[in-house]
């Protein structure tokens, strides 16, 4: 096996135990090249089902493409596919965009707020009709007790203090200090009642491996991670308002790959693009212990 195919193996690994082992669980769907190799990798874990509802917070503020992209293929692929939202702050413009909040209480607002309450049923959500293409009401509340998640330790500083089964409040609201030890690939996954889960897959693959494992498997991604004639890419998806693309003249994946490995982007994070990091110290971990993906 070389390294890919460990980590192909592991992710495997960490889904099917998390299926296991937990109720009642969902997995977390971006739109990003991250989650979408976390997808691919639940249809190889289940045989190409994926039993797991797909769930997205949609802010509103989503590079169009995005949302193209998600329904194409949870069509495509015939997914459970889920969505949240904040409406009542949609509503009333009660955003960054709108200059009303800062960028911070934003992504409290739009993203870790609606990922809670939707996580938890206490809002709505909505289910794509697979028949139509369209979405309902999804009649289903019930609390889902854990969520996978395609986060990686490379990613960002406060990402790397994940475990693989990491532990929250019944509030989404995550203890730092308050980790289980990971020795050897043996996972605590026996909590008590009422606590809330996150699971990582992906937290040992690395920027470069994600596109390595993408090229190999031919995986389908959005076009907006590639220039498109204007020397620009989007290195990392997001809100439009507060998402930057990168200097970057790489059209397909190999040049991508190539662009990582010659050193251009080694020194520079995959995130500084995003300017709600620059606006969070320069990383996310207070957005993040309040529940942010």
């Amino acid at each position: 096996m070389d390294h890919l195919d460990k980590l192909e193996a592991q992710s495997v690994y960490i889904l099917r135990e998390a299926y296991r082992e937990f109720k009642n669980i969902c997995m977390l769907w971006s739109i990003g090249k991250d989650s979408t190799v976390l997808l691919w990798l639940a249809r190889k874990a289940f045989f190409g089902h994926v039993p797991i509802p797909l769930v997205h917070i949609d802010t509103h503020y989503k590079i169009p493409e995005m949302i193209e992209y998600r329904d194409e293929l949870a069509l495509k692929w015939k997914l459970t596919m889920i969505y949240g939202e904040n409406k009542q702050a949609i509503q009333e413009k009660n955003t960054f965009p709108e200059g009303k909040v800062d960028r911070i209480t934003c992504c409290q607002s739009l993203k870790s707020e609606a990922l809670k309450k939707t996580l938890s049923g206490e809002w709505d959500r909505y289910i794509m009709d697979l028949n139509t293409g369209k979405y309902i009401p999804d009649t289903n509340c019930e609390r889902y007790t854990g969520v996978i998640v395609g986060v990686r330790a490379d990613e960002e500083g406060s990402r790397s203090k994940e475990r693989t089964f990491s532990p929250r409040d019944k509030e989404n609201d995550w203890d730092v200090g308050d980790q289980p030890p990971e020795f050897w690939n043996q996972y605590k996954t026996d909590f008590a009642p009422g606590t809330h889960i996150r699971i990582h897959p992906l937290l040992d693959w690395t920027e470069l491996n994600i596109w390595e494992y993408i090229d190999r498997e031919n995986i389908p991604i959005t076009s907006l991670y590639f220039d498109q004639g204007d020397g620009k890419r989007y290195r990392s998806l997001g809100c439009y308002p507060c998402t930057t693309p990168v200097e970057s003249t790489s059209k397909n994946i190999s040049e991508i790959i190539h662009e990582l490995k010659s050193g251009k982007f080694a020194h520079i994070a995959e995130r500084s693009g995003r300017a709600q990091d620059k606006d969070d110290g320069g990383g996310l971990e207070t957005l993040r212990k309040g529940g942010y993906m």
